[in-house]
């Protein structure tokens, strides 16, 4: 049973919510409130799966609502946006996915579907206090917004203030930490070689041995990355 907290100012969009969740026989929502500040308060004390929570004025983040929460129980944080704009936060605060309203049950289903897959593979490892996985990346491009699947990257590089993402037809620079980025990419697909670089493990081609410890990790397209002594224990973890 997945249990569900809902939070939102908004008593309609409330109900709302809870309207299209009452059909889920396996959806158990054991709580709504009203604010930010309430659900941080609720997770701190209550065991929660998933958390539907507005976007919240005071700038909190999801990553915020996941520290308040108990370290054994942190819940997949689902935001409540009201436009596509709005939404872009979700990803940039570390949220699990993002609804827009007013909601749509389709989408709804695309949500717990996910949400289900992933409670499983935490279940599964016995790591309910692993990081959020973001499977889409948004990029800004021409006045829109592209999510851009993490699956599609082949490798990321450091830019100053930015990150590079590579794909297999083009690269998109985005405002980002690698430390924030790679908390954010699926662990078991994406490993950080070097200060400046971050690679698609699926994506390795061979590792050829380089001096002084370091090593040459050559991709399926040919390109030539370099992983440094330094990050080398993460590659060994990969190849046993």
């Amino acid at each position: 049973m997945m249990r569900v907290l809902i939070s939102d100012e908004e008593r309609m969009a409330r109900q709302a919510l809870a309207q299209l969740l009452s059909p889920e026989p396996d959806v158990q929502i054991i709580a709504e409130v009203t604010d930010c500040v309430a659900a941080a308060d609720f997770l701190r004390t209550k065991h929660v799966d998933i958390a539907f929570v507005e976007i919240c004025s005071t700038g909190s983040a999801a990553w915020d609502l996941l520290k308040a929460a108990r370290p054994e129980s942190r819940p997949l944080i689902v935001l409540l946006a009201p436009n596509e704009q709005s939404a872009l936060r979700a990803f940039e605060a570390n949220a699990f996915d993002y609804l827009l309203k007013p909601f749509h049950a389709e989408r709804l289903r695309t949500t717990l579907s996910r949400a289900r897959q992933q409670l499983s593979l935490m279940d599964r490892q016995g790591a309910s206090s692993a990081s959020v996985d973001s499977e889409r990346i948004p990029i800004r491009t021409n006045g829109r917004i592209l999510l851009l699947k993490t699956e599609e990257i082949d490798w990321v590089e450091a830019e100053h203030n930015y990150v590079r993402l590579h794909t297999r037809q083009a690269s998109h620079l985005i405002r980002e930490t690698m430390n924030g980025l790679e908390g954010k990419l699926n662990p078991r697909r994406f490993r950080r070689i070097h200060r400046s670089a971050i690679v698609n493990v699926e994506r390795i081609q061979e590792i050829q041995p380089w001096f002084r410890g370091d090593a040459i990790v050559v991709l399926e397209n040919g390109h030539k990355l370099t992983a440094s002594r330094n990050f080398r224990d993460r590659l060994r973890e990969y190849l046993h």
